[in-house]
């Protein structure tokens, strides 16, 4: 089975040539799994107050949580209740529910005007929890300075210039999600769990804490023999996971980190936590570069425009009817 690593950004961003090499050589290797470990520069207090701001939010009665709820979203923005969402290879409804904000553009940018339901605001439940907008908003930007710096380690192991990515992350459609995962005892049925077996949509997705365990890695071995590991990054990592957009781009040379999130038997807590997904702009054309194809790994897909490979994801999750 292939490991998971644990890699220093800033070493790479200032470190000499050899320990340049070395970190990207570490990286793509743990990105057989789709996962990797991080170092980052979030400060403890930044995300203490948004994990605090997000359960103020989540512990509000039920009805009250309805009033976040943005028609027509599909759970990209404001609240999403408990059993909505459904993994592709599941047939139950996760027991989790969700509060999730984007990215939002001038009212006269052409992405905002094209792809109005990517870019249609941030839409947090400011009235419920006052000052949550200001507090998210500084956290989600912080972190996705993180990914768009993790990705030019990414450019470069792929045999790219290391700002390969950054074009088509400036002003990309970003989606951040809080997840509460209720205890399990609460759930109705046997048969739900946190979340079913899945990989991301985007090309790199970061989770910077969690409350609780729980989410757990699927690796492969040449043979095609699985097993589950639980994710376990070093204190004051982050965890980051590869989506489907990368699988795309690099040809299946950095495939999508398949992943689930389930409770124990004996884990009786709720769980918390916030992952952000990096997308590129929904104009971008998704197709591999030619430095992944080669004579033993041909071209595997046709060029899809993000968004539109997007949409048909949240199809089959069964979030768009």
């Amino acid at each position: 089975m292939s490991e998971i690593y644990d890699v220093d950004l800033s070493v790479f961003e200032s470190g000499t040539p050899c320990q340049r090499d070395n970190v990207v050589n570490t990286v793509m290797t743990s990105l057989k799994t789709g996962f990797v470990y991080t170092s980052h520069d979030l400060t403890e207090d930044l995300l203490d107050a948004a994990y605090g701001a997000l359960e103020a939010f989540f512990s509000l009665d039920a009805e009250v949580k309805q009033t976040a709820i943005v028609p027509g979203a599909n759970s990209q923005a404001g609240y999403t209740g408990p059993l909505t969402e459904t993994a592709a290879a599941s047939q139950d409804a996760d027991w989790k529910e969700m509060l999730a904000w984007g990215t939002e553009l001038p009212a006269g940018h052409p992405l905002r005007s094209r792809f109005p339901n990517s870019y249609g605001g941030i839409f947090l439940p400011e009235n419920l929890v006052p000052g949550i907008t200001k507090t998210l908003t500084e956290f989600s930007k912080r972190i996705l300075d993180i990914q768009r710096r993790f990705l030019r380690i990414i450019a470069v192991g792929i045999g790219c210039h290391e700002t390969f990515f950054d074009a088509m992350t400036l002003d990309g459609a970003t989606k951040n999600r809080a997840i509460h995962y209720p205890a399990m005892g609460d759930a109705p049925g046997g048969n739900h769990i946190w979340a079913g077996e899945h990989g991301d949509i985007d090309l790199i997705t970061a989770l910077p804490r969690a409350t609780e365990r729980g989410l757990q890695i699927k690796l492969s071995d040449d043979n095609g023999d699985t097993r589950w590991v639980d994710a376990a990054p070093p204190e004051g990592r982050m965890i980051i996971n590869t989506g489907i957009m990368l699988d795309r781009i690099t040809n299946g040379m950095i495939p999508p980190g398949l992943h689930r999130v389930i409770a124990d038997e004996h884990q009786r807590a709720d769980r918390y936590s916030v992952v952000q997904f990096c997308h590129p702009t929904p104009w971008t054309i998704l197709s591999p570069v030619t430095s992944c194809i080669t004579a033993d790994n041909p071209q595997r897909h046709a060029p899809i425009a993000a968004g539109d490979l997007l949409s048909q994801v949240l199809h089959n999750i069964k979030l768009i009817d």
